[in-house]
């Protein structure tokens, strides 16, 4: 089939297809030539190509510094606590309104959970700082009620990675349970009747129908997830933090916008953004490698 055949066959279709292109090649793919910048020593009156050329030298000064494990350890971690409790929160969503019977209060709960995805991340943050405010928190008022004292959580770095998880399962489980939701329809229906004449109760369906039919699905959404998990989005952890809780919360996001943004060290900065893209192309390849050969599923 020749490209012309193609364009009069599905010229609407290539037509609703363009501002998808060209979001990717305005916003993902131009700005690749940036990092060029990692490797000059970047002066904003010169423009990125007349800015001298000094090689890996912000590298080794990142590599040798003082903050790189703390950082490290601080992305790793929240990244790892966001995996393990955020990733399986919206599977045990989706099969729980999957059971429901209910259709009026299946519809109900679905509603209620995905709202908060389309609250900003701004919003979010300020209802947290609110609800937890040790001067007239709703959390730290039940904590008097019951004869506690109030707690500054906000300002405690024991506290923020539990807050930043917790805040973040709320904001999304509905609306990224909705895939798998959308998977469980593609499971045939026999396989639950078959299940039932063999005497499997709804639990067992669950372990060996359910789970089954959408495991491909959730090994795909895992190995994106290991691909972003040091890649934590840079909002909400700029606005939950602050300079009492960056032993917990500064991370390598926060660390580059402070150094690049505010500091003016813009090589700096895009030398440890290139970094930590590396990190992740290499945390997402192997994760993708290992799924292909465990379970035969896998992105490439």
């Amino acid at each position: 089939m020749t490209l012309r055949t193609k364009w009069s066959k599905g010229k609407v279709l290539f037509l609703m297809f363009i501002p998808c292109l060209l979001y990717y090649l305005i916003f993902k793919y131009l700005p690749i030539f940036g990092i060029v910048v990692a490797f000059k020593n970047y002066n904003l009156y010169h423009g990125i190509w007349a800015s001298d050329w000094v090689g890996l030298k912000y590298f080794r000064l990142f590599f040798s510094g003082d903050d790189l494990w703390p950082l490290l350890r601080n992305t790793f971690l929240l990244g790892f606590y966001n995996l393990v409790f955020g990733f399986a929160a919206p599977i045990v969503l989706a099969l729980l309104l999957n059971e429901m019977r209910l259709r009026v209060f299946k519809r109900f709960v679905q509603t209620v959970s995905y709202l908060p995805h389309f609250i900003s991340n701004v919003v979010v943050a300020s209802m947290v700082i609110v609800f937890l405010s040790p001067t007239g928190g709703l959390l730290n008022r039940m904590l008097e009620s019951l004869g506690i004292g109030a707690v500054n959580f906000m300002a405690d770095p024991g506290w923020f990675r539990s807050i930043y998880v917790l805040s973040e399962i709320w904001q999304h489980i509905g609306w990224e349970s909705i895939i798998y939701l959308a998977a469980l329809t593609a499971i045939d229906p026999s396989l639950y009747e078959a299940a039932g004449i063999d005497g499997a109760n709804r639990w067992k369906k669950i372990v060996h129908v359910t789970l089954p039919g959408i495991s491909p699905t959730i090994v795909i959404l895992f190995i994106l997830k290991i691909g972003s998990m040091i890649e934590i989005g840079f909002e909400k952890v700029y606005l939950l933090s602050n300079p009492a809780t960056y032993a917990s919360a500064d991370i390598l996001s926060t660390y580059v916008y402070r150094t690049a943004m505010t500091g003016g060290n813009f090589s700096y900065g895009a030398a440890i953004d290139l970094f930590t893209a590396v990190v992740s192309f290499v945390f997402i390849y192997s994760a993708n490698l290992l799924s292909r050969r465990a379970t035969g599923n896998s992105l490439w």
